[in-house]
């Protein structure tokens, strides 16, 4: 059976892909995505699967697999690092840079507060060197770890985002990284969020890029990183910010300038927040319809989804969300608790269905054979599924 069912937005949590684009929503960017991290909900995109130069957003593919390694204990913060000649001979005032020199002495802490915060070109390739013995080697480790992630329109060329015709991403790519950033490795995501980084005396480079901690002040942006070539006239970032207990992540490339970069980075967040919101659906294990059970102990299961959910959506969205539940009744006992039964579909106007198991919210038994002649008896004189009691 097929039925629609009424949802009062009062309590607890779906995923919904939202495509904001019918609702007016406009960007300079010539590809961006918008997602509400929270919930998994994509709120708004632009030809987000564009290739474009990524520039200095691949170092966070770099930062992805340096937080990796500490996480299994491969690296540690304190360790230090000695400047290579390659590195520092290729690397020097080459682009931001975190004026390493031939030999320095250099923690792990202090050369990913180099890409970070100050972009260091330099620092990423002494990285790369020190975890996989050379740079090379660790471009194509950066490139298996696309793959791994899902990265479909990606390919890196080098550690740090400078310019190569065969290295490219998309908007929806770097999302994919971004999330997998916050969300892999919280105990080292707030790197992200530190602002200012002095490597010896070098005052001319301390402080973070991202232009929602400075001329285009976003409260709650917490992170992540800029992009841009400028002989291309093209920019880019990734951007985080959280509020009311929710996270938004904005991608954006293929924008003009730095300026217009800042200025639609502010302006996109505020979208984000003011014009979407979270309303709760459903909590784990709360019961969404029943079956009838047939030959079983019980003459009803309860159906439950066994995650919460959560929508992010617009005001007219929420307006228009249908919820149906499709499972096929009597269910034969004997029942397992998580038994799959049914299925439960979220649609709201332009956006993909999302879809989720509906189970078992008990364990019911059969019934033996007196008890299966009785229900047979009720079923046929009342209807019943059930055994009689």
């Amino acid at each position: 059976m097929k039925k629609l069912i009424s949802i009062l937005l009062l309590a607890s949590f779906i995923s919904i892909s939202a495509i904001a684009q019918s609702a007016g929503i406009r960007t300079q960017a010539e590809t961006a995505i918008m997602v509400d991290l929270s919930s998994d909900s994509l709120l708004f995109e632009k030809d987000a699967d564009m290739q474009f130069s990524p520039a200095s957003l691949t170092k966070l593919m770099t930062i992805y697999i340096a937080f990796n390694e500490l996480k299994i204990g491969n690296l540690r913060m304190d360790d230090e690092v000695v400047v290579s000649a390659n590195a520092w001979r290729n690397w020097r005032g080459k682009g931001s840079t975190m004026f390493l020199n031939h030999k320095d002495k250099v923690t792990i802490e202090q050369l990913l507060k180099g890409i970070v915060i100050l972009s260091g070109n330099d620092a990423c390739v002494v990285l790369a060197e020190h975890i996989s013995s050379s740079h090379e080697i660790f471009v194509q480790e950066m490139n298996a770890m696309a793959i791994k992630l899902g990265m479909k329109n990606t390919n890196f060329t080098n550690s740090n985002g400078w310019p190569n015709e065969n290295q490219y991403t998309s908007a929806r790519d770097m999302s994919l990284l971004a999330a997998r950033i916050i969300r892999d490795f919280p105990e080292y995501y707030p790197l992200f969020s530190e602002r200012k980084f002095l490597y010896k005396n070098f005052t001319s480079n301390t402080r973070s890029r991202n232009p929602l901690y400075s001329r285009y002040p976003f409260p709650g942006a917490d992170g992540m990183k800029t992009g841009g070539d400028p002989e291309v006239s093209e920019f880019g970032i990734v951007a985080s910010a959280v509020r009311d207990n929710r996270r938004l992540l904005l991608v954006m490339g293929k924008l003009p300038s730095v300026a217009v970069r800042g200025s639609e980075s502010q302006r996109m967040m505020q979208i984000g927040f003011r014009q979407f919101k979270s309303y709760p659906l459903f909590k784990k294990g709360e019961k969404v319809d029943s079956a009838e059970v047939w030959l079983g102990k019980e003459l009803v299961v309860p159906l439950v989804v066994d995650q919460d959910i959560t929508l992010t959506l617009s005001r007219s969205q929420r307006a228009q969300m249908k919820v149906t539940v499709e499972f096929t009744q009597p269910v034969a006992a004997p029942i397992a608790n998580g038994q799959a039964i049914g299925k439960l579909t979220v649609s709201v106007p332009n956006a993909q269905d999302r879809v989720y198991d509906l189970k078992a919210g008990s364990a019911i038994e059969g019934v033996g054979g007196f008890g299966k002649i009785g229900a047979a008896l009720s079923y046929l004189v009342f209807g019943s599924a059930g055994a009689e009691k």
